[in-house]
């Protein structure tokens, strides 16, 4: 019987087939970065603008109650100077607070996983600290360490990111395959061999899936934080900058800079969706489901 020519053939690289196949996905790429969901929500945001500008027109509202987009933009240009410095110590504290997080989220997980009396006993206190308002032990862990304020910051915007690690990644290295577990069990794997090997894989998605919750949850706490410091001067952060701004009604610089903070939060939403795709791009459903 001969084979069927209907069936796609592969093409060898440099081939003409492999490059109209790269060209193809070049021009895939380029129509879904203008697809439907990404101009959405342009247009609908650009429309709120327009609504936000022409109603602060329209009613003649004052800078001090309601600042229109414009005089946002134009103040925000003006006092970049002012505030990006501010927004780099925020920076820090978020970073620090998230790879923090990430580092001792990931070790407390895999130690609940290795042991069932571990994650009954202390999971629970882990549920604790996250219920545990932020804004009512920051003065107290402020307190604590006295004159490193930039530490006190840290722990308590490392206090809000933590759990979700915690969380999702012990559900991941418990939604290992039972059927995959008995054959490494079966094959002589011990219980590190295992965890390397199988569970660490299958909970990749579901730990990726809380870095995108915890690096927010970063830049929340670190901002919480710097609202109950107050802390000034050259190393003041970008909360404190809201703080003096909405004390003295400077409304329009209190608006950019909650646009910065805003930024800031999306910018690393962004990048760590970005590389959760990146990571999960050739394996995983749900990526495999956007590809195609």
């Amino acid at each position: 019987m001969e084979p069927n020519s209907s069936l796609p053939q592969s093409s060898a690289p440099g081939s003409p087939g492999a490059t109209v196949w790269g060209a193809a996905s070049q021009i895939t790429r380029f129509s879904r970065l203008w697809s439907l969901e990404v101009i959405a929500p342009i247009v609908v945001g650009l429309g709120a603008l327009v609504l936000w500008e022409g109603g602060v027109r329209l009613f003649q509202l004052p800078p001090y109650l309601l600042p229109g987009p414009l005089l946002v933009l134009q103040t925000l240009v003006q006092e970049w100077p002012q505030l990006f410095p501010s927004l780099i110590v925020t920076l820090q504290i978020t970073v620090a607070a998230f790879v923090g997080a990430t580092v001792s989220g990931v070790l407390i997980a895999i130690l609940f996983t290795q042991s069932k009396w571990i994650e009954r006993s202390f999971f629970p206190y882990a549920v604790i600290l996250q219920t545990m308002p932020v804004v009512a032990i920051a003065p107290l862990i402020i307190i604590w360490f006295k004159s490193n304020t930039f530490a006190a910051l840290v722990v308590c915007a490392w206090i809000v990111a933590l759990f979700p690690i915690i969380s999702n990644t012990t559900l991941g290295l418990n939604s290992a395959d039972h059927s995959l577990q008995n054959l490494f069990q079966l094959y002589g794997a011990n219980r590190w061999q295992t965890l390397w090997h199988l569970r660490l894989p299958s909970a990749l998605p579901y730990f990726l899936g809380g870095l995108r919750i915890s690096g927010g949850l970063s830049l929340i706490g670190a901002v919480v934080a710097e609202f109950v410091a107050g802390t000034g001067g050259a190393r003041s952060g970008i909360a404190y900058q809201i703080l003096m701004s909405s004390y003295n009604l400077q409304i329009p610089r209190m608006f950019a800079a909650l646009i910065m903070t805003t930024g800031l939060g999306v910018i690393i939403f962004v990048l760590l969706t970005l590389l959760s795709d990146r990571l999960l791009r050739h394996w995983h459903e749900s990526a495999l489901q956007r590809e195609n």
